[in-house]
This record gives C-alpha cells, structure tokens and sequence, in this order.
C-alpha cells in the first residue's frame, strides 16, 4: 500500500517539475540566442556564432568595453595617452615618469616669445609639461631656448588656442594631468606661482579657476576677475554691474561662478566637461565662459573661484590676427562695427570687407560666433528634455575684449 502511495507522488512530482524544467529550457536557450546574437553583433565580418561557441553568456562583457575594443582581451587596451616624449631606446630618462602631472597648454606667437620664456619658466620650476601651440607657424626660432626640446610644438596658421584645444587636449589625451593650465601668452607672471598656485586650489577644492588680475596694470573686463588686496581666493563679489545687483544672493556670472577665457585652470574631470562644450567650428571661445559653471563638478558658487594671492597682469596684446598699432583705433572701429538692439544686444553691421583690418575683422566675428553659440545653447536647452538647469543665469551684455 505504502509503494503505491510513493509511486503516485513520485509521478505528481514528475508531472509539476517535468513542465517547469522545459520552460526554464525554453527561456535559457532564447536567453542564450540573444545574448550571442547581441555578441555577434560587436563582431562584425566574423563567420556565425560557431566561431565564438566558446564565450560563456555570463562572462561576455563585450556591451561594456569600449567601441573599438571589443575583438581585443580587456587587459591590452590603453584607453588614455599623455604628452610625455619617450627616448627611441631604453626605458624613460625620468627617475619617475609621470612625475609630470599637470599640463601648461599656451597658443603662443613669435612676437611675444620674451613674455612666453618668462611664463614657460615658472611652470617648469613646478614639474609641467609644456605643449605649445604655435599660431603663426615658426618652430625653429623657439628652439634656442633652453626648454625648448622639453616641449610640445604644434603649428597651425592663424589658428586661435581653442581651436588647437579641441584637436590636441582630447579628455583621453590629456587624463593623466590632474590640472589643465590653458593660457593665453600675453600675461606677466612676476607675482605668480605655480607650485603655491596648485596648492591653494587643492585646498579650497577649486575646479575650475584662474589666477586675480593686478587691477592696476591689466586689461580687465570683469570685476570678478580683479585682485581683492589682503585675499587668498574669492568666489563672488559685491558690486552693482549694468543696473543688477551682486550680493550673497547672486548664483552666476557675473557676480560668482565665473572666470574669464585668457588664463582658466581645470580640473582633470571639469575639462572633460569642458571639451565637450567647444564648438568644433567656433574657434574664439566666446560664450564659453558664461557656461562653465556647469562644468564645476558642483556648486559653481563654491567650485569655481579666484586666486589673488597669485595673481598675473593682463597686457590684453591683439596679437592674434594681426597687430592693431593704437588700441583706441581698434576699439573704435569695433563699436562702428557692431550696434545694440532694445535687449541690449549686440547685432552685427555690415562694412565692407576691404575697411576692416585683419584685428577688425577678427573681433567682429567674435561677436557673432558669441551669438552662434547662444543660439546653440538655447536650441539644445529646449530640445533636451532631460537636461536640468542648475542655477538662474543673469543676463548681461558682453564687455569688450
């Protein structure tokens, strides 16, 4: 009696297991299709699933490598590069390679190669690599300065620094520095540091900065940007700035969470940010600026400041597209070339092409990539739906630069 009894239950176990055991074969082996379909597809040319029949569905991690990868094992792909020369033969001649951690990127011209030697020196007191980016494309006269061999030497014709940027500081390229220094070449550097100057914005957790502005001898086109006497960083100011006023309430730029483009200081994850900002086609890097708080890595008002215990001089040289031989000349003619509309906006004029000099004409398509630029960013803004706006911008016409 008892056997029988067994031998029923042992069938109504069969008969509940049975169908679940073919539905869980079912599901793996559509499972598995899937998964060597989706594996397939990262091979592309290979012959059919056979040639990968080895790869196990639970150790296929081809959806995470990177693009371009994928044929390759995981631990023989570089993702990142640095600027460091290596010799042709025997390991590196530095005690530790990448001693070299922080990056002076310049676009510099012959003209000012005095002002460029000063700067270019104080860094390399401080263990930088140098990359410069030579505009008017003469190499050769550089070399007879002493670093000149332990820098980076690219040329291109009338190009401006963020053109060369996007093409030479890819994120990838440039991960091993923990700081970016991109300048331009006509600021005097008597009373800065570079050593003193990293470790200030290590401490006040600064990712994106700049060094104070002497107030006295600089061209200065921003208040923020000015040295406070008697401070070490400033983040903000008070001040009132075209009938708006800045105070502890104020959340952009002008008032806080801004530096100006000639002498910026990014982290190594605020330039990622950064790079993916400038416009391949848009080399002035106008408009940029009133962005980068969003590159701040966190509350701009915090995360982005100004240093006056190191400060430089601004000299504001047009050194790029020509040479205006009187200031003032070149100021005039940019007011003739530009008007303002009731918003107070900057709108272009028309002049013939033969009354503007190369200067002119240079700053007055720098207003209107300025203009391009906003546009883009309000068309991507409202397309973007999943884009979030971290602080109230202000609106505020463009000083003269």
């Amino acid at each position: 009696m008892s056997t029988s009894v067994e031998s029923m239950k042992r069938r109504s176990c069969a008969q509940h297991i049975l169908p679940k055991l073919l539905l869980l074969s079912v599901v793996f082996f559509v499972g598995s299709t899937f998964v060597l379909t989706d594996c397939k597809q990262k091979f592309p040319g290979w012959a059919s699933v056979d040639t990968v029949q080895n790869i196990r569905a639970a150790d296929c991690e081809v959806q995470c490598r990177r693009s371009g990868s994928e044929t390759l094992p995981k631990g023989i792909v570089s993702m990142t590069s640095d600027l460091e020369m290596r010799p042709l033969w025997g390991p590196s001649n530095k005690k530790n390679p990448k001693s070299s951690r922080n990056l002076l990127a310049m676009s510099v011209g012959l003209k000012q190669k005095e002002s460029v030697n000063k700067i270019v020196k104080k860094f390399l007191l401080s263990d930088f690599s140098v990359m410069l980016f030579h505009y008017d494309g003469n190499v050769d006269d550089w070399k007879e300065l002493e670093w000149s061999n332990l820098a980076i030497h690219v040329s291109a014709l009338s190009q401006t620094k963020w053109w060369f940027a996007k093409r030479f500081l890819h994120p990838d390229i440039v991960s091993e520095y923990a700081y970016i220094f991109l300048w331009d070449e006509d600021l005097g550097v008597d009373n800065f540091h570079a050593g003193r100057y990293l470790s200030i914005i290590k401490e006040e957790g600064l990712e994106i900065s700049q060094p104070a502005l002497d107030p006295k001898n600089s061209e200065v086109h921003y208040h923020l940007t000015a040295r406070l006497n008697g401070s070490r960083v400033h983040r903000r100011i008070h001040y009132v700035i075209g009938g708006k006023r800045c105070d502890e309430n104020s959340t952009s730029h002008p008032c806080t969470g801004f530096v100006e483009m000639m002498a910026p200081v990014f982290s190594r994850a605020s330039w990622r940010c950064a790079w993916h900002m400038i416009q391949t086609d848009l080399v002035q890097g106008w408009g940029l600026d009133f962005q980068l708080g969003y590159c701040a890595q966190g509350d701009s008002t915090k995360k982005i400041g100004i240093v006056d215990s190191e400060y430089v001089v601004h000299y504001g040289l047009p050194t790029l597209g020509g040479s205006a031989t009187k200031k003032e000349e070149a100021e005039s003619t940019e007011q003739n070339a530009t008007t303002t509309d009731l918003h107070g906006s900057k709108q272009l004029a028309s002049p013939s092409p033969h009354q503007l000099t190369e200067r002119e004409a240079v700053k007055k398509w720098s207003y209107k990539e300025l203009e391009i630029f906003k546009n883009r960013w309000k068309k991507a803004v409202n397309e973007d739906h999943c884009w979030i706006k971290r602080y109230q911008e202000q609106s505020t016409k463009p000083k003269k630069r």
